[in-house]
């Protein structure tokens, strides 16, 4: 398991902005060439009133968007980090503290030393000097704590952190800042998968999907606004916006309904493997015995109790009136969360799942024309919803199922849809492969068959790999396709 929470945090781009990009180079221009010239140092006079002044109506964001020490760290440093987990002690109160207390008395102590000089030529020189050190000093201090544990360890501790900290708390307790406090903000804790993305991109390691406020927001001070978890969040759901702003995503009426976070306890009846990196897992419903749930959702499979996280997955089965889920699970290479399921999961084990949740890939049954696009392991929702065109009353007149894959041996559950396909007249199946020439049938990618076909009659319903989701799109605006006809999930 050491080996696995090695591999916890993620290595993420953090520089959305120019700014963000190359503000190091403020840093170093002052902290090495302030070495010479040491009026360099005067520079950071007027970052530590924009610090002060921002984060009073803003919290920490200059940290996580101006800060040239925090460009350092996220634009260069991140490279060269092992970006683990930081140590308990560099995030203490007591550091924090403790280390503000001792900067501010050595910047004043030789600020009073050098009012002594006032008016005298080297003057400028030496107050300047104070700044060029204090910054080589974090340059050294925060580098080196980056590149052994993570490179946001010394914004933990930073005196000007501390300084933020407290402007902060005088805007809230004035209530100055209540038209300025933009958080990040979630649509609906409803919609969140609990897959602890956002906690693994933190540059700071906070843990927002475990700590929205009543209002779906992050209140920790110590969140730097950086934009990290809002780019990085699977299901693309939050934003950093002010708690007096409107909705940045209205929901329609019932839109909701389709997302179940019951809690659910469940037993693996049985692991099935696929492939060298694929496995189907059942698991029988304890508690509660059976749930309603629909061909198209999915649930979420807790992994860590550790991090009280949770993976989503897609629902390959629905079996015994909803007491029996399937789902299939590709391993990915240095992944987190399939690690943990492939090496600790055994047939037996009781464990906890939520939902079901999601409506994109439920196929609306008063439709005449369907056609459903599928790529590697995102075929997986497609079995229930076959099964479910082809055995219950629908409206469904024509529905084809477009598979694609690399090589012909990389199909999954073949054999079921090609019997579907022999048992039903409305349904069709059709097999793509891109890369084998021993392969007879279709040839090339989904987008190929697709094109071959007229439309404009068609719901069209998409799970597959982004760069297939991706060409689909703009093959269907191509064709001007209406994309309200349109319901896709990436895999």
């Amino acid at each position: 398991m050491e080996n696995i929470e090695s591999i916890y945090y993620i290595e993420t781009n953090r520089t959305f902005t120019l700014l963000r990009k190359y503000a190091w180079i403020f840093t170093l221009t002052v902290a090495i060439g302030g070495l010479w010239f040491p009026k360099f140092g005067l520079f950071v006079l007027p970052v530590i009133a924009g610090l002060s002044l921002t984060s009073f109506f803003k919290g920490r964001y200059w940290c996580g968007n101006i800060c040239p020490h925090g460009s350092l760290f996220d634009s260069v440093l991140l490279q060269f980090s092992k970006n683990r987990e930081i140590p308990h002690f560099f995030k203490s109160k007591f550091l924090r503290i403790s280390f503000f207390l001792f900067f501010s008395f050595q910047i004043g102590r030789k600020l009073v030393s050098v009012i002594n000089i006032y008016g005298q030529a080297p003057f400028l020189d030496k107050l300047g000097f104070i700044f060029v050190a204090s910054y080589l000093m974090v340059t050294v201090l925060g580098g080196i704590t980056s590149v052994f544990y993570s490179p946001r360890t010394w914004c933990q501790f930073c005196p000007m952190g501390s300084i933020q900290h407290m402007s902060y708390k005088a805007g809230k307790n004035l209530g100055i800042n209540n038209e300025t406090d933009a958080k990040v903000t979630i649509e609906s804790t409803d919609l969140c998968h609990e897959c602890g993305m956002c906690a693994r991109v933190c540059p700071m390691q906070l843990d927002p999907y475990l700590e929205w406020n009543e209002d779906g927001q992050l209140d920790n001070e110590k969140c730097i606004r950086c934009n990290t978890c809002v780019e990085n969040c699977p299901a693309g759901i939050l934003e950093i916006k002010n708690n007096s702003a409107d909705e940045f995503n209205i929901w329609e009426e019932g839109e909701l309904d389709y997302y179940h976070k019951d809690n659910i306890r469940a037993k693996i009846e049985e692991i099935r493997e696929l492939s060298g990196n694929i496995k189907e897992f059942s698991f029988r419903l304890m508690e509660p015995p059976h749930i309603d749930v629909e061909a198209g959702q999915f649930i979420l499979v807790k992994v860590s109790d550790k991090h009280q996280m949770y993976r989503a997955y897609s629902i390959a089965g629905i079996e015994d009136d909803g007491s029996l889920i399937k789902v299939t699970v590709m391993r990915i290479t240095d992944g987190y969360g399939t690690s943990i399921i492939f090496s600790d999961f055994e047939e037996g084990q009781v464990i906890e799942l939520k939902g079901p949740m999601g409506h994109e890939l439920v196929v609306d049954k008063d439709a005449e024309d369907v056609m459903l696009v599928g790529g590697g392991i995102g075929i997986t929702p497609f079995i229930p919803i076959v099964e479910d065109i082809v055995h219950n009353d629908n409206h469904i007149k024509n529905a084809k199922l477009i598979y694609g894959v690399n090589e012909e041996d990389q199909f999954l559950y073949r054999d079921f849809f090609e019997e579907m396909d022999a048992e039903s007249d409305k349904f069709d199946f059709v097999p793509v492969v891109a890369f084998d020439d021993n392969w007879n049938g279709e040839k090339g990618f989904v987008t190929d068959v697709m094109d071959k076909y007229e439309l404009d009659d068609y719901k069209i319903y998409m799970c597959g790999p982004g760069p297939m989701e991706a060409a689909a799109r703009q093959l269907l605006e191509e064709k001007d396709f209406d994309q309200s006809h349109l319901y896709a999930e990436s895999t």
